[in-house]
């Protein structure tokens, strides 16, 4: 990279930004932000009190105003300005991202920061498509019209695995709608996502459009989430902390949107291209080390092929290089934490006990073993039912079962409580559109497994959530369906009043 900031000075005021403003969080209790390659310190900061999160509320309250009452095009213009201060920042964004996280240089710079630029500039064309439906007299005697409002308020948690895209996720669609927000990113990871709301005031967003407040999940979090002022919630993450989000939002009666878990099966039926096939399972497990809600890890493989992908698979997982996150030639960085590498070896170590570890399953040693690394792993001969199986590693592991017959393999890949994403990969269309229809998750891909765009939505079945981020369909989230309807009588004595008093 070329010239990096210095992450203490950039936040030397705090890690919170209230109101335009960084400063320090008053909680009275301390967070350190490791880079999880090394184990070194890269700032340490105060945590966010609920009065923080109280005074980032009123912020919000406060521009909602005039955010709301701006016109489509200037809200399109803000986001256009937007757009271009990343790309002028891309370089320092994707230094922060991998810093924090642990991602390969190659991924922030290609994947992460990029998208994000993409994200903003759909929704800057997005604002200005903010309709409802035509005008029309169905009732015969009334002219009727749907308007989309901006619902006030909106408090969102984004999790530590994609920071700054999943900042982007909660904040374009919300502003975009006319929305004023606060954000509470993970602990772990809030670099990225305070930079994205300066990036904003760079661009002329309003002081409190956006608002940014770093606290503990416990503290600053539910109490965002159960503010009476705030009007909606938007959380991606675990499943038993989305629960919890739940419990709390419907206590005052807020709008919910949660992205949660995954289990993403990887179906490969007896036709599949082989080495098409084991180039996506290794590529789509081992994204952003695994730690990603849409990442393969149950492959489901046609008997007649499933030994050779097996075989195919570990030779390509081994020769994945490890390394320095900001090395041109690493492929796969650490976990965000060595909390998170640990778990993950648990998981790995529990399944020797009924499983085969084919390859992979270690803690490197060496230049590495001070960092939250592990090395891909690729798991066989697992029952159904098993922990790899049904639970959510998040890791850079990849089981793989076989399957006999298409019923049995559609059945399978539905067999986890979860529904996110899905792939399915066959040279026959008719399979893969059977695929397509009968496989319960929110995108099923056909031969390929990650690719997300900007103009399609994002968001789970079952276990892993509901609505919707990025696409025109976000705004079913963000934004309130109101009916206008109009008389075009001018009768004073209706007919229908009869039924309520005087006769005909």
């Amino acid at each position: 990279m070329g010239n990096r900031f210095q992450v203490k000075d950039r936040f030397a005021d705090g890690a919170q930004y209230i109101d335009g403003q960084l400063r320090s969080g008053t909680s009275g209790q301390s967070h350190t932000v490791v880079d999880p390659a090394t184990g070194d310190e890269v700032l340490t900061y105060e945590l966010a009190s609920t009065a923080d999160v109280d005074e980032a509320v009123a912020a919000a309250e406060r521009a909602f105003a005039g955010w709301s009452a701006a016109t489509p095009g200037e809200r399109s213009d803000a986001l256009h300005r937007l757009a271009a201060v990343l790309a002028e920042q891309a370089e320092d964004f994707a230094y922060a991202e991998s810093l924090q996280c642990g991602k390969p240089i190659k991924l922030s710079t290609e994947f992460d920061v990029p998208g994000t630029i993409d994200n903003t500039a759909f929704f800057a064309g997005a604002a200005r498509h903010l309709q409802g439906q035509a005008a029309a007299e169905y009732s015969g005697d009334h002219t009727s019209y749907v308007r989309r409002e901006p619902i006030g308020v909106v408090g969102s948690i984004a999790p530590w695995n994609y920071p700054l895209q999943m900042a982007a996720w909660k904040i374009l669609p919300a502003i975009a709608a006319g929305n004023t927000i606060v954000l509470k990113p993970a602990e772990l990871t809030p670099l990225t996502s305070l930079m994205f709301a300066q990036a904003a005031k760079d661009a002329g967003i309003p002081d409190g459009v956006i608002n940014i407040v770093t606290g503990a999940g416990r503290d600053a979090g539910e109490h965002l989430v159960g503010h009476p002022d705030v009007v909606m919630t938007s959380f991606t993450g675990s499943t038993a902390v989305g629960k919890r989000v739940a419990e709390i939002a419907t206590a005052t009666v807020k709008r919910l949107h949660l992205e949660l878990g995954g289990k993403a099966p990887f179906l490969v039926f007896d036709d599949a291209d082989l080495e098409a096939a084991a180039h996506g399972a290794v590529a789509a497990s081992l994204i952003n080390t695994g730690q990603d809600c849409t990442a393969a890890t149950r492959a489901y493989v046609q008997r007649p092929l499933h030994d050779a992908f097996v075989a195919r698979v570990a030779e390509l997982m081994e020769s994945v290089r490890l390394g320095d996150p900001f090395a041109a030639t690493t492929d796969l960085g650490p976990l965000v934490s060595h909390a998170q590498r640990d778990r993950v070896a648990g998981f790995v170590e529990r399944a020797r006990t009924y499983a085969t570890v084919v390859t992979g399953g270690e803690i490197p040693g060496g230049e590495l073993a001070e960092g939250a690394y592990y090395r891909p792993t690729l798991i066989s001969g697992a029952a159904q039912d098993s922990e790899v199986v049904q639970s959510e590693i998040f890791g850079p592991v990849l089981v793989v079962l076989p399957f006999d017959t298409d019923d049995e393999g559609i059945a399978l890949a539905n067999d986890t409580p979860y529904g996110l994403a899905a792939s399915a990969w066959s040279r026959d269309v008719y399979r893969t559109n059977r695929a397509t229809r009968e496989i319960k998750a929110g995108c099923v891909w056909v031969n390929d497994h990650i690719p997300i765009i900007s103009e399609m939505p994002h968001g789970g079945y079952k276990a892993s959530g509901f609505g919707k981020d990025m696409s025109a369909y976000s705004f079913e989230e963000y934004t309130q369906v109101k009916h206008v309807m109009y008389d075009n009588t001018a009768v004073a004595a209706k007919d229908w009043h009869r039924t309520i008093f005087g006769d005909r």
